[in-house]
């Protein structure tokens, strides 16, 4: 026998039919065809009915089960199974010791023969009880002497029949016993550990105090116990992943309320209430002791307990804890000695959780432990009025700054807290600056959003990406941008960042939601793109027409936004426009539509006739927005430095008036209907030189002309290192409005204190 589990059907069927199989088959045939098959002798007694009697296995099995049965009360099924077992020996005994006396040739020479010489006409009640009296007095060793055995054989059944009873006597009173002794064990066991813990106390002189913490909790122990409430040890007996199942259903939401865990991911919780302790504590019995070791922290499930503040022997309340409140944190967080001493109200169950586990689990688990040590920070900030609460602070910020504690400690809480320091030094440490929390915002992220330039400064010089996304499509420049922090905008310009790398879309759609055009201006100023649209197909101008905000649409416009792209549903701007009656909004569409054709005619009329004589000249791309695309056409510098120069002239204007009324109406209405000929005028490029006499330059750089003033005093900064105020012509005259800026021209930047000089203006009139 291997005693190994056995599942292949066919061995299992070989070991049964080898074994019980014979005994279970006979035990089965039917006495009537029994009683055919035996002599004619043996018919009357059917000793093949005996084989029947295997059957009673299943009895003792089926006892065995009832046990095991919580539905039953052990105590009774054990007395059922006790007094059915008595029977059952006294039945077989009386019946063998009838058919002895039944069988035997002189009926006078027997036991019953003796008393009942007719006793084969009695009826057959009479002679089974007689026998059964007998079995029971031979059983119970009374032994009457009415009934005795008369003839040999009848000597031997009685000597082996008393020997039996022996055995099932002690078997019998053995069982017995044990009921009765079991129910009062717990109360001896009790008894005798509190005599135990007395004699100790009084031993060793303990204070009356201490001998009370000690009768209550054993006194509790036993309680629980006697009353079934052994939490802890059912859990225990049972396998981790039961274990964990129970733990989360029982403490997981109240641990997740607890203002340490706030934040946090659900696998943490899970993983830390797996590792939990339930335990129970009497009224007035010390959970937490002042000033020891900071080995495990207690989460109250029920109950209440005091924080007591022992100070030159006196012990002063500095709170009270309740269902929920967690003790015994700051100590296990920070590594220091308890602050106070935790003392139960009333009966109360805690979770205890070892700061070795603790630790561990939180290990695993980076983002969660800058949440966790976050939250600790905020809770005695809070707490301003305590002094031991202030000094703990202290304490935490100095072990931060020196990188001292035990949890671990990411980017994204230093740059939260704006402690450049702790940024520093953990980026030495070698972390990386592009780690993500739970939401994938980088310390980048945070630092632009918060605007702490010394920090974006860090990040960036470790190799931080200015480009990350997190999980919603936001990049740093983004953040920096929603909270105007300029100067980390400027740096993260510098260093690479785009907004086209994030959701240009979302960002857009955001702006026109709140009608904030300067942030709709910045998105296309830094790369955005307005005619990307968002998943279902929502273009920013698609928003603009919905909210009927006119201003936007017209500034959407004038950008290049595409009136006819549709959304995933099929509708276009225009057509919003047109099904939500906004009027001012189809006007700009008309207006729209009527623009793009007469650029599409002028240029297709004036190029050809230039080209051939400019074809030596470089190539630069004009960018045309239509039809939401962006179209290349590659254009000779010297065209369009000429064309644009005659355009703007006066005798230009009057030539191509004269030359193309139609297109010359049409210019007209866009004029009428957008109050600016910027609209226009801008699809053209138009290149001039700039300089900056205060800085010391003079000789100037050659670029585009911006959209507005504003935009070019800050392509001034850009260039030059400095904030000009003004813009001047090569003469001295003031520039107030961009349109009266030309092509070729050569204009000054300057502050308001400059003092205008031709000389340096000019290096030729020196």
């Amino acid at each position: 026998m291997t005693y190994l589990l056995e599942d292949d059907p066919k061995r299992i069927a070989w070991r049964y039919t080898t074994s019980w199989f014979v005994l279970d088959l006979a035990s089965t045939i039917p006495t009537e065809f029994a009683r055919k098959i035996l002599p004619q002798n043996l018919r009357s007694y059917g000793f093949f009915n005996m084989l029947r009697l295997w059957r009673l296995r299943r009895v003792s099995s089926l006892f065995a089960r009832l046990e095991k049965d919580r539905h039953f009360n052990y105590f009774w099924v054990r007395c059922a199974k006790l007094i059915c077992v008595t029977l059952f020996a006294v039945h077989c005994s009386a019946c063998f010791y009838y058919l002895l006396a039944d069988r035997y040739p002189d009926p006078s020479d027997t036991w019953i023969g003796n008393s009942m010489p007719d006793f084969h006409q009695r009826s057959l009640w009479i002679r089974y009880v007689t026998s059964m009296y007998w079995s029971i007095t031979t059983l119970t060793t009374v032994g009457y002497g009415d009934l005795h055995a008369e003839n040999t054989r009848e000597m031997i059944f009685n000597i082996f029949y008393m020997l039996f009873n022996l055995g099932l006597t002690a078997y019998l009173i053995g069982n017995m016993t044990n009921l009765v002794v079991h129910g009062t064990s717990r109360t001896r066991k009790y008894r005798d550990t509190i005599q135990a813990a007395t004699s100790f106390a009084l031993r060793n002189q303990l204070p009356p105090r201490l001998q009370d913490q000690m009768i209550s909790h054993l006194s509790l122990k036993f309680r629980t116990d006697s009353e079934g409430l052994q939490q802890q040890e059912t859990l225990d007996a049972l396998p981790k992943a039961i274990r964990s199942s129970i733990s989360q259903y029982l403490f997981f939401n109240l641990v997740q309320k607890v203002y340490l865990f706030e934040g946090v991911s659900n696998d943490l919780i899970f993983q830390l209430v797996s590792e939990m302790k339930a335990e129970y504590f009497p009224p007035r019995e010390d959970v937490i002791l002042q000033n020891e070791a900071p080995t495990d922290f207690y989460i109250l499930v029920s109950g209440s307990a005091e924080l007591i503040e022992s100070q030159n022997g006196a012990e002063q309340v500095a709170g009270v804890a309740k269902s929920g409140d967690v003790v015994g944190e700051i100590g296990l967080l920070c590594y220091r000695p308890q602050l106070f001493t935790v003392r139960t109200k009333s009966l109360c169950q805690l979770l205890r959780m070892n700061r070795t586990a603790f630790l561990s689990i939180v290990q695993s688990n980076v983002g969660d432990g800058t949440v966790i040590m976050n939250n600790l920070i905020q809770l005695l900030k809070q707490q301003k009025d305590s002094s031991v609460m202030v000094g703990v602070l202290k304490e935490i910020e100095n072990m931060l700054a020196r990188g001292h504690l035990d949890l671990p400690i990411t980017l994204c809480f230093a740059v939260t807290r704006e402690d450049d320091l702790l940024l520093h030094q953990l980026l030495k440490r070698g972390l990386d600056p592009n780690e993500s929390d739970n939401n994938g915002l980088t310390a980048l992220h945070i630092a632009a959003s918060k605007g702490n330039e010394q920090c974006v400064r860090l990040l960036l010089d470790y190799g931080a990406d200015p480009n990350a996304r997190d999980y919603e499509g936001k990049v740093p420049l983004w953040e920096a941008l929603c909270e105007k922090h300029d100067a980390v905008v400027e740096l993260l310009v510098e260093s690479g960042a785009d907004l086209a790398s994030g959701d240009t879309a979302l960002y857009a759609c955001v702006a026109v939601e709140d009608n904030n055009t300067e942030l709709l201006k910045d998105i296309i100023r830094y790369g955005g793109d307005i005619n990307r649209s968002t998943r279902d197909g929502t273009t920013p101008l698609h928003r603009a027409v919905c909210d009927g905000n006119v201003q936007m649409v017209e500034l959407l416009l004038e950008h290049g936004a595409d009136i006819d792209k549709q959304d995933n549903n099929g509708w276009s701007p225009r057509d919003l426009a047109e099904q939500q009656g906004h009027d001012d909004i189809q006007v700009l569409f008309k207006s729209k539509s009527r623009v793009a054709p007469s650029r599409r005619v002028s240029n297709s009329r004036v190029a050809p006739m230039l080209i051939g004589r400019f074809n030596s000249e470089p190539s630069i791309l004009n960018m045309d927005h239509e039809n939401g695309e962006v179209r290349r056409k590659v254009v000779p510098q010297k065209l369009l430095r000429k064309r644009v120069s005659f355009q703007n002239s006066l005798f230009g204007v009057i030539s191509s008036s004269h030359a193309h009324q139609d297109t010359g109406r049409l210019l007209s209405r866009d004029l009428a209907a957008t109050g600016s000929p910027s609209s226009c005028r801008h699809e053209s490029l138009i290149r001039v030189t700039i300089s900056c006499p205060e800085k010391g330059n003079t000789a100037g750089k050659l670029v585009l002309l911006p959209r507005s003033m504003k935009e070019l005093l800050e392509l001034g900064a850009k260039k030059f290192g400095f904030m000009p105020s003004k813009v001047l012509t090569i003469e001295g005259a003031e520039i107030d409005e961009v349109e009266l800026i030309r092509d070729g021209d050569h204009i000054v930047l300057v502050s308001d204190d400059w003092v205008p000089n031709v000389a340096q203006i000019r290096p030729d009139k020196k």
